[in-house]
């Protein structure tokens, strides 16, 4: 018997201003799984992430994550309950050392000042460490979060999600701005993270979404268009017609 899904959006409907920004859209992602979610701009990608988090809410619909509802839980509730999510703009406190970043992503204790105070009697140095060379930082453990590099900033925020061990991570577009060097180091580690991580990663870059995908979700006007392996989606006539055109997916 098949275990039951991770995360199940069920008729899920969101307007802005009578715009239908998600329409009746169907997801189910299992655990382990590293789903992609592509589409064209103002397919609903982004409200889908949203609507996971909590940061839109549904007007129809549910989302269920192991098994319970929780469109109505706040984006805090949501994010203790073990849903992590990473916006296309990196979040990450630059006045502070990557070391420093990490040891407060990892302390469950909201206060800044207080997990500084903490910090020398911290019992997270070798996972902080394990953490900063998992993302590609062991070198910058000292380095202050504001001189990385736009992809170390990136690597540093997801490192930072990372630490506080979600069973689900959200990604928009984590390889915007990146070099191609850098996109290859970031396809490598969700590679890694795949199966000890569930996560829903929504993308442009098709290149990236052929090194990492299990399988991709298509969206088009807030709805469900196809699913399925790189192949299936790529031979899918109303995914070329809406999204791909002839090019299909690959290294551009």
């Amino acid at each position: 018997m098949n275990a039951a899904p991770l995360l199940v959006i069920d008729s899920a409907q969101v307007s802005f201003g009578g715009f239908l920004a998600v329409s009746g859209l169907e997801l189910q992602v299992n655990q382990g799984e590293l789903r992609c979610l592509i589409g064209p701009n103002g397919a609903g990608k982004t409200t889908a992430l949203d609507l996971i988090c909590g940061k839109t809410r549904l007007a129809s619909g549910e989302v269920r994550f192991q098994g319970k509802p929780i469109h109505r839980l706040s984006e805090h509730a949501i994010a203790r309950a073990g849903i992590g999510r990473k916006f296309q703009v990196p979040s990450v406190f630059r006045e502070l050392s990557v070391r420093d970043n990490l040891h407060i992503g990892r302390s469950n204790r909201p206060a800044v000042v207080a997990n500084l105070v903490s910090f020398g009697q911290s019992r997270d140095k070798d996972e902080i460490e394990r953490l900063a060379e998992l993302v590609g930082l062991q070198e910058e453990l000292e380095t202050m979060a504001a001189h990385l590099s736009h992809g170390q900033t990136q690597w540093l925020e997801i490192a930072l999600i990372l630490a506080q061990d979600p069973l689900l991570i959200l990604m928009d577009e984590p390889t915007a701005g990146m070099t191609q060097q850098e996109t290859k180091k970031t396809a490598d580690l969700f590679c890694h993270l795949r199966g000890q991580h569930t996560l829903i990663v929504v993308e442009h870059d098709m290149g990236f979404v052929r090194d990492i995908a299990q399988t991709i979700s298509v969206m088009h006007q807030g709805k469900l268009l196809a699913e399925g392996t790189i192949e299936e989606i790529e031979s899918n006539q109303a995914v070329r017609d809406a999204y791909l055109g002839s090019g299909g997916i690959g290294h551009a």
